[in-house]
C-alpha cells in the first residue's frame, strides 16, 4: 500500500472502480466544489481535480481537493507541469500531502496558447515522465537533486499518469507507458474511448509487455451532448480518434444525449466483459458532471463497494 487512499484500497482489492471529474471554477466559489461533491458522492471512488484545465486560470486543485477531503471525498488532485518548476511542483506536492490528500495525477499541461493567458511563459522544467519520478522520489524520502527529506515522515503518493492509445505513432504510445511505469506511475486514466477497436490493439500491446500487472489501467470514457460534436472531435481534435460508428449512432438518435449516456454504459459493459487487464473506468463529463450518477446507476456499478 503506497497511500492507503479509497482508490488504492479499491484497486488493491480487485474492484472495478469507477471514478469522475470536477472541473474547479474560475473563481474562489467553493460552493461549486462543494455542490458538485454532495451531488456525486457514492457514484464514484475519487475524482479528479483539474489543474487549470486547457490552461484557463482556475481554482487551485490543491485547494479544491482540500474541500473534497474535508467532505470525506477522496480526491486525485491533478498536476501539470506548464506553471511550475521542479522547485514549486515539489513544494506543491508536500502541502498537498501535508493536506490529507493522497492521490496526485501526473501531466504536461496543455499548452498556454490554448488559454486565457496566451502570452504567459510556459515552464515545462520537468516533463510529465520526470514529476512521476520525482513524487516517487519524494515518497521514498528524497527530493529530486537527491537532498533527503529530514525530520518527518515521507510523504504518501499514490501515482497516476494519462496515457493515450489514439495518437500517433501507434506502437510508441505503450512505450510511452512503461517509461511512466517505471518512473513510478501506480494508476493510468486513458484519454476517452471513441474507438474501441484502437483501444483493443492498444491493450493487447500492455498486455504483452505485462504492463496491466504493474500498474492500474483506467479506461477514460467521455458522454458526449451531440451528433455535431462527435463529427468536430473526428475532423478538427488532435489525439482524438471518433469512429464513424459512434458519430452514425449519434446521428441517428432521436434524444442524442440519452444515446450518449447509453454508449458509454455500453461501452463499460463491453470493457467490463471482453477486455482483459482494464481495472475501472474514468467518466470525464465534461461541463455535464450531473450525468455520472445516471451513468453509474445503468452500468450496474451502483452502489459503489466499501473497504476500511
Amino acid at each position: 500500500m503506497k497511500a492507503g487512499s479509497n482508490l488504492e484500497k479499491l484497486l488493491r482489492a480487485g474492484e472495478f472502480v469507477a471514478t469522475g471529474e470536477i472541473g474547479p471554477p474560475k473563481s474562489c466559489d467553493a460552493n461549486v466544489i462543494t455542490h458538485a461533491g454532495e451531488m456525486l458522492r457514492n457514484h464514484a471512488d475519487a475524482f479528479n481535480l483539474t489543474d487549470n484545465q486547457t490552461a484557463i486560470v482556475r481554482m487551485s486543485s490543491i485547494a479544491a481537493g482540500k474541500i473534497l477531503t474535508d467532505m470525506g471525498i477522496d480526491p486525485i488532485i491533478q498536476m501539470t507541469c506548464r506553471d511550475r518548476n521542479r522547485i514549486g511542483l515539489q513544494s506543491d506536492a508536500l502541502g498537498a500531502a501535508a493536506l490529507g490528500i493522497k492521490n496526485v495525477l501526473c501531466l504536461s499541461g496543455d499548452h498556454q496558447r490554448f488559454g486565457n493567458h496566451p502570452m504567459a511563459k510556459n515552464v515545462w522544467d520537468m516533463d510529465a515522465i520526470t514529476l512521476i519520478q520525482t513524487l516517487d522520489g519524494l515518497r521514498k524520502g528524497y527530493f529530486q537533486n537527491g537532498e533527503e527529506i529530514k525530520k518527518c515522515e515521507p510523504p504518501k503518493f499514490f501515482i497516476g499518469c494519462a496515457a493515450n492509445p489514439f495518437a500517433d505513432p501507434f506502437e510508441f504510445r505503450v512505450t510511452r507507458l512503461e517509461k511512466k511505469v517505471d518512473a513510478g506511475a501506480d494508476f493510468v486514466q486513458t484519454q476517452c474511448i471513441l474507438d474501441m477497436e484502437r483501444f483493443e490493439r492498444w491493450m493487447e500491446l500492455v498486455r504483452e509487455r505485462g504492463l496491466h500487472e504493474r500498474c492500474f489501467i483506467t479506461a477514460g470514457l467521455m458522454p458526449i451532448k451531440s451528433a455535431k460534436g462527435a463529427r468536430y472531435m473526428q475532423k478538427n481534435v488532435a489525439g482524438m480518434m471518433v469512429s464513424d460508428e459512434i458519430c452514425e449512432r449519434l446521428e441517428k438518435a432521436e434524444d442524442v444525449k440519452a444515446e450518449g449516456v447509453q454508449l458509454v454504459v455500453d461501452q463499460i459493459n463491453y470493457i467490463r466483459k471482453n477486455i482483459k487487464g482494464v481495472a475501472g473506468v474514468h467518466i470525464m463529463a465534461v461541463a455535464w458532471e450531473e450525468i455520472i450518477p445516471t451513468i453509474i446507476e445503468k452500468a450496474g456499478l451502483a452502489p459503489r463497494p466499501k473497504v476500511s
